[in-house]
């Protein structure tokens, strides 16, 4: 284990010495998220995905030199050994090529439904593709690998369910896909080229994390006793110089019922206890992976204790800010500079970013009084998404994508302890195009710093449960029963009051004003703040479906008669597919350590919206579904929820295919 006192931390803060020996291995990279340098950092490559553009910025003069128009939704992009840059189009199925110089769109490559994770092979000749699900399935995503001089696909090989980060590992020859919503790292052997090889397709993450004991079903975890956390939200992976480390930002979200908080939080419910009482039910973290084996190094997070080491060499799996008045939270990409020694945590939801080391969690240059092993948190602009060093380590750039903005952040050797700070005014990239109050609406969604939205004792935003504005697989220990996170993504939710599961808000502005101030300890909203909320969410693009065609296929044809003869259409009306009524269809738990209490079952629940139901697994509000079709086969509600007792497992199948294209 590397020890390493004051004199050392002073020296090798951003790379300013050659610490030790750290050859960067030939797959490793020094940016991710939204931004890349060329390679010998003479242009900064940065997306925006608002406006579909790849801009290109001139470090040495700080000033924007060219304008790229890509694809939809822009929202990765890395720079292949030739300089060659590659866009992934997330609302697109594509990824745009680049050439230095040409600052002009060479091709576009069709690939899977909405492309995010990108890596080139160190030797150039090969672009690996994370798309986050198949072009014919939603129930998996899949990595694809791209010939860089034919840009033909070689093979595409499924990797679990919504992948988002990629990264390269031993000299290209292994990938590692971290899974979004179920968050956890998938390890590929690509040695053959022409044979890609899943080796891990899940870890014990979950157990580790939680060693009190659990009950597992596929990614469906039930508590048994004591607070229980589950990974979600795992968006990146980098890894260290010497490829022997990876790290993933993700958050953790608590499973067992949640209480209210102490006075620290103001009583919001939540503020009730994240790992060891740092932050609310929803804390930031970093899982450390061992890439020689793909297993994960994470504290035992439900009693709030590392693994048995006197002294673990990875940093903490809870991200806790050295700052009680400004947290941390929203982490979305990383990147580790190149003396290996220190990792820079983007936050999106508390617009800083974090720097901490990467192989021990405690020092005098730390602030271990507050239980954080952060070295220094630099704030940036507003939304950034990703973050790219030099090779020298001395500069890094954020760009902040809901500012549109570029924060250049630089080492001043100020002190006995060298201070990151930031450099000059932000670089503009492009102007806004959504409308002003959408504008300002996600900055309240997304802020976990706003004192009107949130507590610094809760950090909490409303993206933390509703990631991208969707949904985030979980399902939430609530007074009045379990409550699985609905997605808003393309809803029509404003249109649809009354709102919540239990349908006892019946405007929009009750509804947010109760979850701002009883749930994430923030004040009471107005009514302008309300509106651009809602304009927001109303601009909220729908999920890509892969089940949608120009034209319906027989099956889904023959399903959507299916819908109209079971009288799913009696509830699941109109354009948004619900009445907005109350219904119990017999799925109320009765029992057990969360049921639903008897004045919810007396009143029912709301119907919700089947718009987008394709990519919001598992279903019903207590997530026991896991497909569509396990909802359909319960039996054991009869005919409560719909006439489907009767139907034939033909029909079944038909009205699935037909529910999977709304």
């Amino acid at each position: 284990m590397r020890r390493h006192v004051l004199a050392a931390v002073a020296a090798c803060v951003l790379g300013l010495t050659a610490c030790e020996d750290n050859t960067p291995e030939e797959s490793w990279t020094r940016a991710s998220g939204s931004v890349a340098l060329s390679r010998d950092d003479a242009f900064l490559y940065v997306v925006d995905a608002d406006t579909g553009v790849l801009a290109v910025v001139d470090t040495a003069r700080a000033q924007k030199v060219g304008e790229v128009k890509v694809g939809q939704g822009p929202e990765r992009v890395v720079v292949g050994p030739d300089d060659t840059v590659y866009v992934a189009n997330r609302a697109e199925r594509s990824v745009s090529v680049v050439r230095r110089g040409e600052w002009t769109e060479a091709a576009r490559v069709g690939v899977g439904v909405e492309p995010m994770g990108l890596a080139v092979s160190p030797k150039g000749d090969t672009l690996y593709v994370v798309n986050s699900t198949a072009l014919d399935t939603t129930d998996h995503g899949t990595l694809m690998a791209v010939d860089t001089a034919s840009l033909t696909v070689r093979w595409e090989l499924p990797v679990g369910e919504e992948p988002r980060g990629l990264a390269l590992v031993d000299g290209g020859r292994r990938a590692l896909v971290s899974l979004f919503k179920h968050s956890d790292m998938v390890t590929v052997d690509l040695s053959d080229s022409h044979q890609p090889r899943l080796v891990k397709e899940r870890t014990d993450l979950y157990a580790r994390a939680n060693l009190q004991g659990s009950e597992m079903e596929g990614d469906i975890f039930t508590p048994t006793m004591g607070a229980f956390f589950r990974p979600r939200g795992m968006s990146d992976v980098v890894v260290t110089p010497d490829g022997k480390r990876a790290f993933a930002p993700t958050l953790w979200a608590r499973e067992d019922p949640l209480s209210p908080g102490g006075q620290d939080t103001g009583g919001s419910l939540y503020g009730g206890g994240g790992p060891c009482n740092t932050a609310g039910v929803v804390a930031p973290g970093l899982v450390t992976f061992d890439t020689e084996d793909g297993s994960p190094l994470v504290d035992d997070i439900d009693r709030c204790r590392p693994p048995p080491d006197d002294e673990p060499d990875f940093p903490p799996s809870t991200l806790v800010s050295p700052e009680r008045s400004h947290p941390i939270q929203g982490p979305v990409a990383a990147a580790v500079d190149p003396s290996g020694l220190w990792l820079f945590v983007v936050n999106r939801e508390t617009d800083n970013v974090a720097i901490l080391p990467t192989d021990r969690r405690s020092g005098p240059d730390l602030a271990n009084g507050r239980m954080s092993s952060v070295r220094q948190l630099v704030r940036v602009g507003s939304g950034p998404s990703g973050i790219a060093l030099t090779r020298d380590g001395r500069k890094a750039y954020v760009y902040n994508a809901f500012d549109h903005t570029v924060t250049t952040l630089v080492n001043d050797g100020s002190g006995s302890v060298a201070n990151v700070r930031a450099e000059g005014s932000p670089v503009a990239i492009v102007g806004d195009v959504l409308p002003p109050q959408a504008v300002a609406g996600r900055k309240l969604f997304y802020s976990a710093l706003d004192s009107r939205m949130t507590s610094p004792g809760v950090a909490a935003s409303c993206a933390s449960c509703h990631l991208d504005g969707r949904e985030d697989g979980h399902v939430w220990g609530f007074p009045d029963g379990p409550r699985q996170t609905p997605s808003l993504a393309g809803r029509k939710v404003t249109q649809t009051a009354p709102f919540h599961w239990s349908g006892e808000f019946d405007s929009l502005r009750d509804f947010m004003d109760a979850t701002v101030r009883g749930r994430m300890g923030g004040t009471a909203l107005d009514g302008v703040m309300v509106a651009q909320l809602a304009a927001f969410i109303d601009v909220l693009p729908t999920p890509d479906n892969p089940y949608r065609r120009e034209s319906p296929t027989p099956a889904q044809a023959r399903g959507e008669a299916v819908f109209q003869k079971a009288g799913c259409g009696t509830c699941h009306e109109g354009s948004a597919f619900t009445n907005n009524q109350q219904a119990n269809v017999g799925t109320f738990v009765l029992d057990g350590g969360l049921p639903d209490i008897p004045a919810v079952r007396q009143r029912g629940l709301n119907t919700p919206s089947l718009l987008g139901l394709a990519r919001t697994a598992p279903y019903l509000h207590d997530g026991s579904a896991r497909s569509l079709k396990d909802r359909l086969l319960q039996k054991r509600q009869g005919n409560m929820h719909g006439d489907t007792a009767s139907l034939t497992p033909a029909e079944v199948d038909d009205l699935v295919e037909y529910l999977r294209t709304l």
